[in-house]
């Protein structure tokens, strides 16, 4: 009799084994199957808002534009991969990009009074309100790319730029 129950025993240990050994293989499949799956998940973007100081007067509209590249910088419409983005002048006026991948960026502000889509200047100066994410110093001429750079990472972020009137 006591032979008979050790059998049995010896025989539940070994699908006890079995059962354990095939758990073990199912939660290491199980552990993976999440990285696989999160390696076909599009890239975390962010929502950039953009909000502006020193807007003078409600004609026209603001736009705005964001790009990676240093040469867009001053012609940021003739970017195909740069985010554009326009809307009424008024105090409080605020921009935002949704979907921005995580990256270096520069973005260029410009207060259209007259509504025609592009930078008036007179003898090179410009007419309409200016401004450059990080708020660089404008004296003799636009900053550099570098000056105006910032990262853009994680959920949301915000930059705050100061519109500059020379005329």
């Amino acid at each position: 009799m006591r032979r008979r129950s050790l059998r049995v025993v010896a025989r539940r240990r070994g699908g006890l084994e079995r059962f354990l050994s095939t758990l073990q293989v199912g939660a290491i499949l199980l552990a993976s199957f999440p990285v696989a799956a999160s390696a076909d998940a599009p890239p975390p973007t962010t929502q950039l808002t953009i909000s502006f100081e020193g807007i003078r007067s409600s004609k026209g509209m603001v736009r705005a534009c964001l790009t990676r590249e240093p040469t867009y910088l001053l012609r940021c419409e003739h970017d195909p991969a740069s985010f554009k983005v326009s809307v009424e002048a008024r105090s409080g006026a605020r921009i935002i990009f949704s979907g921005v991948p995580a990256g270096d960026y520069a973005l260029a502000v410009l207060h259209d009074e007259n509504g025609n889509s592009k930078a008036d200047r007179l003898l090179g100066i410009p007419r309409e309100g200016v401004g450059f994410s990080g708020n660089p110093s404008l004296t003799f001429g636009p900053p550099s790319f570098a000056a105006a750079r910032f990262h853009v990472s994680g959920p949301s972020m915000k930059q705050d730029i100061r519109i500059k009137y020379f005329l």
